[in-house]
């Protein structure tokens, strides 16, 4: 039996290097692309190649590299992203651009160059790593809420398009994770800070959200490799994919009661306002 081959973005760290692992344990033939290739654990059944999701010559150069060796692809797992945090007003045009190049544009330019190839196998999986994110909110989030939201009605609508061809386009939607994710995104936050910015009194209030510990607990990079797994195995793979009641209810709260989603959370961020306050 024919290897499978799984493409994995964002696969020198976090859930997508788990999920390199995991699915070389599983028998795949794993490709995984990152800025950082030396952080991939290259190996018999693991190569890694230099990737970077937001130019297009590295985009083609990432699929043909994969192509030219095997023939084929099965799975593509648009993963590479992060969160650049701050306010709406402070964040430059440049830095949100940079935001959907990486978080959405990306995962569409690899769509674009695997779906030729999954058409003429009459079988492949696009699996986009979107964000409990792309339903709820929390401010100095926004470009990053809007790319895992854009990145949901685009794999839907793509989904319906490439069905036909037996290939599907799915989305797992993460919620808290055990990872840096959340210290990278209020690093970015302060750094978007202008000069005595109206909203470090909010950047603080988000940092103590970020910090708090609320009785939550995260997702392991390794629970979420076995979702990417399960979602690229599916023999009816579902439309959304969750790794926690937890984290559907909370999605389910900001979409059909978005005033109770609301209230909650500015109720959160008063509490951490305070907190903030008392420790000055």
């Amino acid at each position: 039996m024919t290897k499978q081959v799984v493409a994995i973005t964002g696969a020198s760290n976090g859930m997508g290097l788990a999920a390199a692992k995991l699915f070389a344990q599983k028998g795949w033939i794993v490709y995984g692309g990152a800025r950082r290739v030396e952080k991939i654990p290259a190996s018999d059944t693991i190569h890694a190649l230099k990737l970077d999701v937001t130019d297009t010559a590295s985009n083609h150069n990432f699929i043909e590299q994969i192509l030219a060796a095997e023939g084929q692809i099965d799975v593509l797992i648009n993963n590479a992203g992060y969160g650049e945090s701050g306010p709406v007003e402070d964040i430059t045009l440049a830095n949100a651009r940079t935001q959907f190049e990486t978080n959405f544009f990306g995962a569409v330019e690899l769509a674009q160059l695997v779906l030729p190839t999954m058409r003429a196998q009459k079988s492949g999986r696009i699996i986009n790593i979107s964000s409990i994110g792309g339903d709820i909110y929390t401010p100095l989030g926004a470009y990053y809420h809007a790319t895992k939201a854009a990145l949901q009605q685009w794999s839907d609508t793509l989904d319906i398009e490439i069905a036909p061809f037996g290939v599907r386009s799915i989305i797992i939607q993460p919620g808290g994770t055990e990872s840096s994710w959340g210290d990278i995104a209020m690093a970015n936050a302060e750094k978007n800070l202008k000069a005595g910015s109206a909203y470090k009194p909010l950047v603080d209030k988000v940092s103590g959200l970020f910090d708090a510990d609320l009785g939550a607990i995260g997702a392991t990079s390794e629970d979420l490799a076995e979702l990417f797994y399960k979602a690229a195995i599916d023999k009816k793979p579902k439309r959304r994919y969750f790794n926690a009641i937890g984290d559907r209810a909370m999605v389910w709260v900001a979409r059909s009661h978005p005033k109770i989603y609301k209230k909650t959370l500015m109720t959160m961020l008063d509490i951490m306002g305070k907190r903030s306050q008392r420790k000055k």
